[in-house]
């Protein structure tokens, strides 16, 4: 992640954030007990703890968004 919330994601694995991807698309804003779905599909982790790492995504992404970070610059491999 962009910001200081790279350590508060450190205890998520790989799988989990995919698990966790995989469930916000399943279960949208509007789905009763998203929270608790979400920590169902993911496993391991309470709805509190996805919750909060929903918001420090949203906050990247807008820190992000913001320019706050710019962009990485990749070099050409010439093709």
């Amino acid at each position: 992640m962009a910001s200081n919330s790279m350590s508060s994601n450190a205890s998520w694995t790989r799988q989990e954030n995919k698990l966790f991807e995989m469930a916000l698309a399943r279960y949208d804003q509007d789905t009763p007990d998203r929270w608790h779905n979400v920590a169902k599909a993911v496993g391991g982790k309470s709805a509190e703890e996805v919750r909060r790492h929903y918001e420090l995504l949203i906050r990247d992404v807008k820190d992000i968004e913001s320019g706050r970070y710019p962009l990485p610059t990749y070099r050409s491999n010439g093709n």
